[in-house]
Formats: C-alpha cells, structure tokens, sequence
C-alpha cells in the first residue's frame, strides 16, 4: 500500500447556483487500485468525475495527485501530470482512421516533451500507435474510418489515445455505457488489463458490472458521501442496499 494516495479529494463540493450537486466529499484513492465511485442516476458520481479529472473546478474543497494540489488545474494540463480520461460521450476524430486517432494523441505528448527528432518521431509514433491499438484489441481496424467502428471499437479507440499519454492515473466515466453485452464484457476485460498496470477510477452506476473487478468502491447518495469499502462491505452494507441494491 503507497503511503500517498493516487487520488485525494477533501471536502469537494459542487453548486450550480442554489442546486448542491456534490456536498462536502472526502475519500482518497489507493495507488495501483482498481476502484469504482458508484450510485443511482442522479447520486451525483458524474459530477464527482468532472470535478476530479478537472472539466470543471470543485466549489469547494482540495483535490490532490501523489500528494500534490491540483486544485483548479486546467483540464488541458492534466495528461502532462499524469492523469488520462475517458468520456462517457466518445471523443475521437470520427474522420480519422484509428491509427490516425492514436498516433495524433502519442504525437500530442511527444510535442509536450521533445522526445525524438523529426524523422525518428514519424516511425517512433507510428509504432507506438499500432502498439496501443493493438493493446484494446483494435490492431485488424488499423486502417478503418473512426465513423465507421462500432460503438464499442469507438470506446476502446478512446482508450488508447487516453494510453498515449502514458498516465499514471486513467479515469473512466461509465466505461459501458450503450454497449451490447458482448461489448460491455470486452471492455470490462480491457479494464481489468488496464489495471494492472496503473490506478484506475471508474464511474459507473451498474452496480453487478464493478462489484465483480474492483477492488474498492465509493457509494454516492442525493451528491453526498455514503459508503466505501470493498465489494464484500458494500453488498453487506445497510444503507447501501436501502438506497441503491434495493433499486434493482
């Protein structure tokens, strides 16, 4: 267990004019975790996610990455401190093929540090976008259109650009959402992989999907804190199945 949290958030709240969406929210995220903030529609993890992966600042409160405040940071300077997202509503260049996506998101972080000279840049970036495809399972689409993928290929396309930024942390808001069940279980599959080799913070409000692979779950109430623990402690917890379980 790190001493430091990937992730630290203290007494976060949100207001959008007199409507309290997020009240006064601690937790803190364990680094090399897979973890879940979870909760009924409306609970409030949607905004909890923007807030944290900096679409827009907190009300109130402190976030802080490996113990530093990045309270307000621009959204555009979070994958440079080593925090990648992926949204709910797909972000990639639909007329771009999928190789094309990737290598733009790996040339993006290679401008930002000057990595490689021009021409090793070309075939450097290249490669790395055919090994990120290829780490979604997207390798035999290379070479087709954004458009043109199905919506669970558009997800994992948005994925490895998240990748190419080779974050410490990635998060993910309702990774599923609009998928088929043969598509929500290669995601969840990718996710697991993903683990394994950094944090992972999911948002997700299908309850059955995360209880199975993470580690660590938040539970969100009415933009309140709830509950958190391990899968185990939340099915066995009261306030947990009153609110949440016993909604099906």
């Amino acid at each position: 267990m790190s001493a430091v949290p990937i992730l630290e958030v203290e007494n976060v709240s949100k207001r959008f004019g007199n409507f309290v969406a997020l009240n006064n929210v601690s937790t803190r995220f364990e680094a090399g975790k897979l973890s879940a903030i979870i909760g009924p529609n409306g609970a409030g993890q949607s905004t909890f996610f923007n807030d944290v992966s900096g679409a827009f600042p907190p009300s109130a409160g402190t976030l802080k990455f490996q113990g530093r405040d990045i309270t307000g940071t621009a959204q555009h300077e979070f994958a440079r401190i080593g925090i990648a997202k992926s949204f709910q509503i797909t972000t990639v260049f639909k007329q771009l093929s999928a190789h094309e996506n990737v290598r733009v998101a790996a040339q993006m972080r290679s401008a930002r540090y000057q990595l490689l000279t021009p021409r090793a840049k070309l075939t450097a970036l290249s490669d790395r976008a055919h090994e990120l495809l290829a780490r979604v399972g997207l390798a035999s689409l290379h070479d087709r259109t954004a458009a043109d993928l199905a919506h669970g290929q558009q997800r994992a396309l948005e994925v490895a650009m998240a990748l190419a930024s080779e974050p410490t942390l990635l998060l993910m808001d309702e990774p599923t959402a609009g998928m088929s069940p043969e598509e929500t279980k290669v995601m969840m599959d990718l996710i697991v992989q993903l683990a394994a080799e950094r944090s992972v913070i999911i948002v997700e409000h299908k309850m059955k999907l995360v209880m199975g692979i993470c580690e660590r779950l938040l539970v969100l109430h009415h933009g309140e804190f709830l509950a958190e623990g391990t899968p185990d402690e939340i099915r066995a917890n009261t306030e947990v199945r009153r609110v949440y379980l016993g909604q099906g």
